[in-house]
């Protein structure tokens, strides 16, 4: 029979899972308490409870790391893919998962070359990205009335900037107190950058007309966080104007690439943002000093310029006497014009009128070509009348009685409605012509030298019977006959003088009655 009871296992002892875990996590604690450990970083993941986990590793191994909250919040560099670094801490294990892991209190680049050849690497990605090109870069207010200051409001860094302002001209500054160093430096020189961005030019604050970030100097990891990503492109989007103030002379960050200037110190900024008002009050004396000395230039050769023009100029009273002269003369040439076209318009109106056709003689024109239409008319209907006649006897030879007497009734019929038709048309021909010679005529009574005499003018003639038109044709003692509208008068012409007052008219008779009969308008003038 087979025994199944185990083998005896002798003196080893017996621990529980939990035991052997705290044997050794006390055991590595316990041996590598304080380590200082340089590898490649690999795989940096921020949990959502702050904490930091990662890997370190070098061409063989791999070490797990984490960085709890506190501590990462603290770094001055923030852990990236491939950057190697010198972590220090301590190598604990995590029974969890039976491996062990190493706690970094502290990290820090392995060596300032890592550290420049990853700047170097930042700079030219923002570089390619056109954050860096000049004209982007804007140019500084001549004398801005706020100036708007990143820095830590506890360093010697702001009193510098205060104190230059003051001595050279005194503004209004605003101060953004953020931390200029670790892990958190960055997001709160970023957020101060858009702060004063985001301000209102119109607000309870007023917006800055420019801003100096600064920071003393330090070593380069002390300086780092004007180098990350945030803070550089917050500078290069910066609306308002900037100057960077990082470091001392020697250091050089990638905000310095990203601002619109860069200041060697903190003092050299201040220096750069505003002039000094003891030499800008210089200036202006002098300018005031250099523009008084060239007006009273300018009025004097103003002066003797004038001088020598007024003795060019001759007497005032003879150039306008001789311009005077000059304007008689061209009144009386517009004069002696006007005259002589009054008188060529007088000539055409006399030939106007001598083309207007007698009245009569167009009635009698008119009348006879009324009576030669009637005649035409008339020797048409009996042309037609003996026509119809002929054509009806030699019909009746040719045909029988009946269908002719009724033919001929049938054509008396139609030849009666022809000649009613044509008596029509002639009347309405007649009553047109007349209507029309009706209005002829009155456009030639209205036309006429009588109706302009019933208006008020008179018809001169003189003992000869020929019109006068001009009041030089006629002398002292001649005899004129005077026309009017409805009689003629006998007078006799007496002294007068053009610029003296008309003669005393008489007292009016009673008109004669006016004699019938026609005066010719081509024998006379209107007056």
């Amino acid at each position: 029979m087979q025994d199944d009871s185990p083998e005896p296992t002798g003196n080893i002892p017996e621990f529980s899972v939990s035991e052997i875990s705290s044997q050794v996590k006390r055991t590595v604690e316990g041996a590598f308490e304080h380590v200082r450990v340089r590898g490649e970083v690999s795989r940096p993941t921020r949990a959502g409870s702050g904490h930091v986990y990662l890997t370190l590793k070098d061409e063989k191994s791999v070490l797990d790391a984490v960085c709890w909250r506190g501590i990462a919040e603290r770094l001055s560099i923030r852990p990236e893919e491939g950057m190697e670094v010198i972590c220090t801490g301590k190598l604990t294990t995590f029974p969890g998962r039976s491996k062990y892991q190493m706690v970094i209190e502290r990290m820090e680049l392995a060596g300032e070359g890592a550290l420049l050849k990853l700047l170097e690497e930042r700079k030219r990605k923002l570089a390619a990205e056109g954050l860096f090109a000049d004209e982007r870069k804007r140019p500084l207010p001549f004398l801005p009335r706020v100036i708007g200051v990143v820095t830590s409001p506890t360093g010697a860094v702001i009193r510098d900037i205060l104190h230059r302002l003051s001595d050279r001209f005194p503004t209004r500054v605003l101060v953004w107190p953020v931390l200029v160093q670790g892990e958190s430096a960055k997001d709160q020189v970023a957020a101060a950058i858009e702060g004063f961005n985001r301000m209102a030019p119109d607000g309870s604050v007023p917006r800055p007309d420019l801003l100096i970030v600064a920071r003393g100097g330090g070593s380069l990891e002390d300086l780092w966080a004007f180098n990350e990503e945030i803070v550089v492109r917050a500078a290069a989007a910066s609306e308002i104007p900037l100057i960077s103030a990082v470091g001392h002379e020697t250091d050089t960050t990638l905000i310095d690439f990203a601002s619109d200037r860069r200041a060697p110190t903190p003092t050299a900024a201040a220096e750069m943002a505003v002039p000094v008002r003891a030499e800008l009050l210089a200036t202006l004396m002098q300018d005031e000093s250099r523009l008084f000395n060239g007006l009273q230039r300018k009025l004097g050769e103003a002066e003797t310029r004038l001088s020598g023009l007024s003795r060019g100029l001759g007497d005032p009273r003879s150039i306008i006497e001789a311009k005077a002269q000059t304007v008689d003369y061209r009144w009386q040439t517009a004069s002696a014009a006007t005259d002589r076209m009054l008188s060529r318009l007088t000539e055409r109106v006399r030939d106007l009128a001598a083309q207007i056709p007698e009245p009569a003689a167009e009635l009698g024109r008119l009348e006879n070509r009324f009576v030669t239409a009637r005649q035409r008319v008339d020797s048409v209907m009996d042309t037609i009348r003996q026509n119809a006649a002929s054509d009806l006897r030699a019909a009746s030879v040719r045909l029988r009685l009946e269908p002719v007497t009724e033919r001929m009734g049938l054509g008396g019929r139609d030849a009666a409605r022809a000649w009613n038709q044509i008596e029509r048309a002639v009347d309405r021909v007649l009553e047109q012509q007349g209507d029309r010679l009706t209005s002829v005529g009155r456009i030639l009574e209205s036309n006429s030298y009588e109706q302009t005499l019933k208006r008020g003018f008179a018809l001169v003639r003189d003992a000869e019977g020929a019109p006068v038109t001009s009041a030089a044709a006629l002398s002292e003692g001649d005899g004129v006959s005077i026309h009017f509208g409805d009689g003629s008068r006998e007078a006799v012409i007496g002294p007068g003088s053009a610029d003296g007052p008309p003669p005393k008219r008489p007292a009016a008779k009673p008109a004669a009655k006016p004699k019938t009969g026609k005066i010719d308008p081509a024998q006379g003038s209107l007056l």
